[in-house]
């Protein structure tokens, strides 16, 4: 029966391989990827010049301390402006970085120290709902933040791509 089973579905994949090939699926995830990416720097990092977006950090920013000392340097509408400027410059990166290995590693770079640093904010602030006995219960600022680790991960993978074609270009020249 188990056999029967393996057979069906080794002839399942085999034929859906025929329909799409692997290679097809894979680069099609990958350009979901980077949009997944890139839109979320390139929209959050504009509403960052919003007022609405200034208030919205003030409780992320003062309650963290390795961010804290972001307002006293900049104010609080020049540190949101600071960060506004970084995400869009990220997201531009990593929309060259198809094309140009060495976008690819600066915009991955950038994007991967932006996602840990706000994937660290987890680490800072209360992420459960305490009323409803704490984890798994997450509460909206780790929802908010939850979404981040998958951003790192893709900003690590094309980081990790990026550095393997520019050494690849390097040692070609």
């Amino acid at each position: 029966m188990t056999q029967n089973i393996t057979s069906v579905a080794d002839r399942a994949i085999t034929g859906l391989d025929r329909i799409i090939s692997a290679a097809t699926i894979t680069k099609a995830g990958r350009g979901v990827a980077l949009a997944g990416v890139v839109l979320p720097l390139l929209l959050i990092g504009l509403l960052k010049f919003t007022q609405i977006e200034v208030d919205a950090l003030k409780p992320l920013i003062t309650n963290t301390p390795w961010l804290s000392w972001l307002y006293p340097a900049f104010g609080e509408v020049g540190a949101t402006a600071l960060l506004g400027t970084a995400e869009i410059f990220t997201a531009i990166l990593l929309i060259a970085s198809p094309w140009s290995a060495r976008a690819g590693v600066l915009g991955g770079a950038i994007g991967s120290l932006t996602f840990l640093t706000t994937v660290s904010v987890m680490f800072a602030l209360p992420i459960w709902y305490a009323e409803l006995g704490g984890f798994p219960w997450i509460n909206p600022v780790g929802q908010f933040l939850l979404k981040d680790v998958s951003l790192l991960g893709i900003s690590i993978v094309i980081f990790g791509e990026s550095l393997t074609r520019a050494k690849s270009q390097v040692s070609q020249a």
